[in-house]
């Protein structure tokens, strides 16, 4: 572990999660599930194993300001600023070069700072094995073991099982498979050979930075730029100055899908990546009615509902399977299986010139 360090992503929006999820305030910096923010969570979630000064943060400007008044003991220089977003393969590869400035034998395992974990002790198993794979070089993900046929999930397919730590198995990578129809989703579920992709990842900065040149060469010689000047008087003209020209790209199209040395460990330890409020929905405690309420809410005939509020009373009547999200400028009401079109809402806001307290992003 005397090499090891985690990044936590943490520059998303949540756009699903509107009217709550806003760019200045977005979910990971918001309590959803408990006292301490989804942030907070993510720090607590890997404290036993990791001390602040090794934990690093990519997000904005903005962000940043938020997130480290809730976590102080993370180290100023551990926040890294994104100029602007651009997908997750030029987030993973600015934190890449950073931490080849602190120790160029760096394995770092990336997170998200919005996910849900049931269990941390067997996550922090899982992260500690896939720390082992990764300094053999393999570039490691952790797989969802899936609990149903899902479309909201890429999966990833095992292939041959290359080793075996705590009697946990390790495979590598056949392929990466973008989110299926149901029908390729239960194919796929009942041949027990695919996980879900959660988008965490272990690997050590040789081996990702690698991967960049290979199959980001516009990337990675930015990058390389940018790292240069880390610690200089000329970081923060150079990263504005090579930034705009960096490609928006995920790091599954950019560089996983036609990676080599590619290794899953399967993992399950109750995950969720809460990404709607469908999803909060199933994670919050109900009410005998299956309701689930945070705030002050008073129902007659209401059931299979979200009701997310402050003090301001939330009264409803014969609702069934509805969402309703009231913040102090805008008001959210939704059938349960229509949140994925919340996106599609914020878009529109935005198309129209809404107030910009409205929008999401």
């Amino acid at each position: 572990m005397m090499n090891s360090y985690v990044v936590i992503m943490a520059g998303g929006v949540g756009t699903r999660l509107w009217p709550l999820s806003r760019r200045e305030t977005p979910k990971q910096s918001h309590k959803l599930l408990s006292e301490r923010t989804m942030f907070q969570e993510t720090v607590d979630r890997i404290a036993p194993i990791f001390k602040r000064d090794r934990i690093f943060v990519v997000t904005s400007k903005k962000q940043a300001n938020v997130l480290s008044k809730q976590e102080p003991d993370i180290p100023s220089k551990n926040f890294i600023i994104e100029p602007e977003g651009r997908g997750t393969a030029p987030c993973i590869g600015l934190a890449a070069i950073h931490l080849k400035s602190v120790n160029p034998e760096a394995v770092m395992a990336i997170l998200t700072a919005d996910h849900y974990i049931e269990n941390p002790e067997e996550f922090r198993k899982i992260l500690k094995l896939g720390i082992k794979t990764a300094e053999k070089n393999y570039l490691t993900t952790i797989g969802i073991t899936p609990t149903a046929a899902s479309t909201a999930y890429g999966y990833i397919k095992h292939g041959e099982k290359i080793d075996e730590i705590q009697e946990r198995p390790v495979y590598r990578v056949d392929r990466f498979t973008e989110k299926p129809d149901m029908e390729t989703a239960e194919k796929m579920f009942h041949e027990g050979i695919y996980s879900w992709n959660s988008g965490m990842f272990i690997w050590n900065v040789k081996s990702i930075l690698e991967e960049y040149k290979r199959q980001m060469p516009n990337l990675y010689n930015n990058l390389i730029e940018i790292g240069r000047s880390i610690g200089t008087p000329s970081y923060d003209s150079t990263l504005s100055k090579c930034w705009p020209h960096v490609p928006k790209q995920t790091i599954d199209y950019g560089v996983m899908e036609g990676a080599r040395n590619v290794a899953v460990i399967p993992a399950k330890f109750g995950w969720s990546d809460v990404g709607s409020w469908s999803s909060l929905y199933m994670l919050l405690p109900k009410d005998h009615n299956e309701n689930a309420v945070k705030g002050n809410h008073l129902g007659i005939d209401t059931s299979g509902s979200m009701i997310y509020g402050g003090e301001r009373l939330i009264a409803t009547i014969g609702l069934k399977d509805i969402i309703i999200v009231d913040t102090a400028d805008a008001l959210l009401v939704c059938a349960n299986d229509q949140d994925q079109k919340i996106r599609d809402l914020v878009r529109r806001l935005e198309s129209e010139s809404r107030h910009a307290r409205e929008t999401a992003i």
